[in-house]
């Protein structure tokens, strides 16, 4: 239920991911200012010059934030069983922590060798968007399994 606490921060996780796929996740412009790279969930963009520029396709950016947002998602659906919120939140932490990796690569070797290796470019929003959906997930782990810990506790004292 959306009321309980580890709901919101479920919702909190999905809009994040949203804000992964909505906005650029990662650019760089070269000291000349005449190349340009920039990242976002579904495409590597480098710009040579004014009319030329390589593409790659990373889909599988684009895949994965929609599967982390459909497991918190459902997650949010399942709030009687904490425990299979639990081990979906972990699912959660597993994908966003393979995204994560998969970002620092593109960013950090794919496209350091483009240009100007000594400049790393500048993370953008799409990139604090996935960062606050760990956080999120996270925090919301924690108090679903402090609500199982009561739960357990009060099944106890009866």
């Amino acid at each position: 239920m959306l009321q309980r606490i580890q709901s919101i921060f479920l919702a909190i996780t999905v809009i994040g991911m949203g804000i992964f796929v909505s906005f650029p996740i990662w650019d760089k412009i070269s000291v000349a200012g005449e190349q340009k790279a920039s990242l976002t969930a579904l495409k590597l963009t480098h710009q040579i010059n004014a009319v030329q520029s390589q593409v790659d396709s990373v889909l599988y950016l684009l895949v994965l934030a929609i599967l982390i947002a459909a497991v918190a998602a459902f997650a949010i659906i399942k709030f009687r069983n904490r425990v299979l919120q639990s081990a979906l939140c972990a699912v959660n932490s597993i994908l966003m922590s393979t995204t994560l990796g998969l970002v620092i690569y593109l960013t950090f070797y794919k496209t350091a060798k483009l240009f100007d290796p000594q400049t790393p470019g500048n993370y953008t929003i799409g990139f604090y968007g996935l960062v606050a959906a760990m956080l999120a997930n996270v925090v919301a782990n924690r108090f679903i399994r402090k609500d199982e810990r009561t739960v357990q506790q009060s099944n106890r004292l009866r």
